[in-house]
């Protein structure tokens, strides 16, 4: 199986520059399930049901998400009624939404789980422990697993690649929006990489408007971020070919497209 992961979509940019490059990027990587991080794809918080429905139809297959899950109020009204919208699997027990999904193509299944870090980022139920025990039940599916860990702290995610090192075919992280040049395959089979970067403008500040948050650096006052509306794209991704019997990855590419790093197909 072939997976393709898309970082972080931010905002209107994000959705468009999705939309201009996905299906290069299918023609390119032959993907059997596509899987994107969606949590900043309305102007950078949250997610709406449009948005969400706009993203199926250009060909995601599975929309995972983040500390902002719930910032556009409307996604109480949906989430509970789609398999392909999930929301990190540690939060409350009681919160809508779940955890984690499946998609069969081909005749061979694979599961997604997303995860929430605690680390510089509001505590929720351990992840550690929450992972175990969805891994537990995605074996009696498939091999094939696929963890979107929405973390700030480095170290808390590499952590969980060597936790789930041999257990799942496949961990990325999300949530910093800079993709990181460590990707690899651990000793036991798990492709793996710290973040995958972010899907939105390139010229601002993890998405952001630049002004914004120099304001806000060199005066340490309040200002509310906004995302651009115009200018230049980045679409940062993760494409992993996996082992059907082992669910073991068998080989990894990361994908980085702007400007500066032109589209190769």
């Amino acid at each position: 199986m072939k997976v393709l992961f898309i970082g972080d979509i931010v905002g209107s940019i994000g959705r468009d520059t999705l939309e201009d490059y996905l299906p290069r990027l299918k023609r390119k990587y032959q993907p059997d399930v596509v899987i994107a991080n969606g949590e900043n794809a309305a102007s950078g918080r949250g997610i709406t049901k449009k948005i969400f429905q706009d993203l199926l139809f250009m060909g995601v297959d599975v929309v995972t998400m983040g500390n902002h899950t719930w910032d556009q109020k409307e996604i109480f009204d949906f989430i509970d009624d789609t398999d392909y919208l999930i929301r990190p699997a540690n939060f409350s027990d009681d919160a809508p939404g779940k955890g984690m999904t499946s998609v069969t193509k081909n005749g061979h299944t694979l599961s997604v789980i997303n995860l929430h870090g605690r680390t510089f980022l509001p505590p929720h139920d351990d992840p550690f422990k929450k992972v175990t025990e969805l891994v537990n039940e995605a074996k009696e599916l498939s091999p094939l697993i696929f963890v979107d860990f929405h973390a700030e702290a480095t170290s808390e995610k590499i952590a969980m690649g060597w936790h789930l090192d041999g257990e799942v075919s496949a961990v990325v992280g999300t949530h910093t929006h800079v993709q990181t040049a460590d990707a690899r395959i651990f000793p036991n089979g798990t492709a793996y990489i710290t973040d995958v970067g972010m899907t939105g403008p390139y010229d601002g500040v993890l998405g952001m408007k630049k002004e914004d948050v120099l304001y806000r650096f060199k005066t340490n006052m309040p200002v509310r971020f906004e995302v651009p509306k115009t200018g230049r794209s980045v679409l940062s991704g993760f494409f992993v070919e996996l082992d059907n019997q082992t669910g073991k990855a068998i080989s990894f590419e990361r994908v980085y497209i702007n400007e500066d790093y032109p589209f190769k197909g």
